[in-house]
């Protein structure tokens, strides 16, 4: 899923070197959340006007682990 996440944020951004990734364990309702660090030029880009980027990012990350019978959250930090 990682992996995914990075893809999608790759074809955004300017600086793809800048794409940090990192994965929380497992949450008591078992969700697990991805935290995604950009360089900070690009944190508009992957936001999206009013946030609309950074929504269909976490659906198509939502339907991914969906189909690996996984819970995900995607934050942007």
């Amino acid at each position: 899923m990682q992996e995914l996440l990075k893809v999608i944020v790759a074809g955004l951004v300017e600086d793809p070197t800048a794409i940090q990734i990192t994965e929380d364990a497992p949450n008591e309702e078992g969700v697990i959340v991805y935290h995604l660090h950009v360089a900070p030029e690009d944190t508009g880009r992957v936001i999206g006007k009013q946030g609309r980027i950074a929504k269909a990012i976490r659906v198509i990350m939502r339907s991914g682990a969906a189909k690996n019978n996984q819970k995900i959250a995607v934050e942007i930090d």
